[in-house]
C-alpha cells in the first residue's frame, strides 16, 4: 500500500484520505494489521493525541494530528 503524500494541493482531500486509513485503528509501534496502523507509515512531524495529552497550540498546516480515545482507537485525524 502506497504512502500518502501529507502535503497536497487540497488538504481536506489529503485529511480525508488518512481519515480512511486511520478511522477506528489503533496506532502500533510495530506492523500494520486490520486492527492497527504502524508509527512508521505515518508521515514525518505526525503527533497521537489522547483524550487527556497537552499540547501545544501553534499551527503547522503540514503536521497530521491523530487524535485517539480511552482505548488507543482513532477517533479524528487532521492536519494542524
Amino acid at each position: 500500500m502506497p504512502l500518502i503524500n501529507p502535503v497536497q494541493s487540497n488538504p481536506k482531500d489529503s485529511t480525508e484520505e488518512w481519515m480512511n486509513k486511520l478511522m477506528g485503528k489503533t496506532i502500533s509501534d510495530s506492523e500494520s494489521s486490520a486492527t492497527a496502523f504502524s508509527k512508521k507509515d505515518l508521515p514525518e512531524g505526525h503527533r497521537v493525541v489522547g483524550p487527556n495529552t497537552r499540547t501545544t497550540r501553534d499551527i503547522n498546516p503540514d503536521r497530521l494530528t491523530i487524535s485517539t480515545d480511552e482505548q488507543g482507537i482513532v477517533t479524528n485525524v487532521g492536519f494542524n
